[in-house]
């Protein structure tokens, strides 16, 4: 696939590095252009792009930004009608440690809401950088779990594709609705990561009994 990193921090970085060993086609843009070309010199295969030619070709954009920056980062890409963006963010308070919006809204339903016309899944949000990074294997047959969220079947689906050539187990979550949840779910591991000291080496996932 054709895929544009929008951000070039932690997440972002770690995404261009799993797609471009995925064999993606792999653009990457950010606020400061010049990160945006270090993190492609990084991995050679990836691109860096001015924002406003950044996302014209793609199949996927990924928003690896914060929340509060996510919006205007996603316009900045002039997305066309009917793109599907991932959303990774959270809306965090400035400590880490809580959420700043919830039972009614999450930030994928606001960024949708602010641009309306792109087809917006919430995925990856439960995975640390470090862990992203790392890849999703995490050996003894396990892999790191993805849930999707989104309104759009035709969108789960090329998002779940994706993350599925990055070695990645992915869980249906429901419709965009349901960011609510994971949201808070990722609040969670946040908490046990840094809040508990377990570290960034953990993900949440869902088993079922045989």
């Amino acid at each position: 696939m054709k895929v544009t990193v929008i951000g070039a921090g932690n997440m972002g970085s770690a995404f261009v590095k799993q797609l471009v060993a995925a064999d993606h086609k792999v653009t990457v843009t950010a606020r400061d252009l010049d990160k945006a070309a270090t993190v492609a010199a990084a991995h050679p295969g990836a691109v860096a792009a001015p924002a406003a030619q950044a996302a014209a070709q793609a199949d996927v954009v990924v928003l690896a930004t914060g929340y509060a920056d996510a919006v205007a980062a996603l316009r900045s890409v002039q997305p066309r009608d009917g793109q599907v963006v991932i959303d990774i963010t959270n809306p965090l308070t400035a400590d880490y440690m809580g959420l700043t919006l919830g039972h009614t809204s999450s930030a994928a339903e606001e960024i949708a809401r602010a641009v309306p016309g792109v087809r917006i899944v919430k995925g990856f949000n439960t995975v640390f950088a470090q862990m992203l990074a790392e890849g999703a294997d995490l050996g003894g047959g396990r892999k790191v779990s993805v849930f999707l969220a989104a309104d759009d079947a035709e969108a789960k689906a090329t998002a779940q594709a994706l993350a599925a050539s990055l070695g990645f187990e992915t869980i249906d979550a429901g419709g965009l609705h349901n960011a609510r949840y994971l949201e808070p779910l990722a609040g969670l591991n946040i908490y046990l990561g840094y809040g508990a000291g377990r570290g960034t080496g953990i993900a949440p996932t869902w088993i079922s009994r045989a």
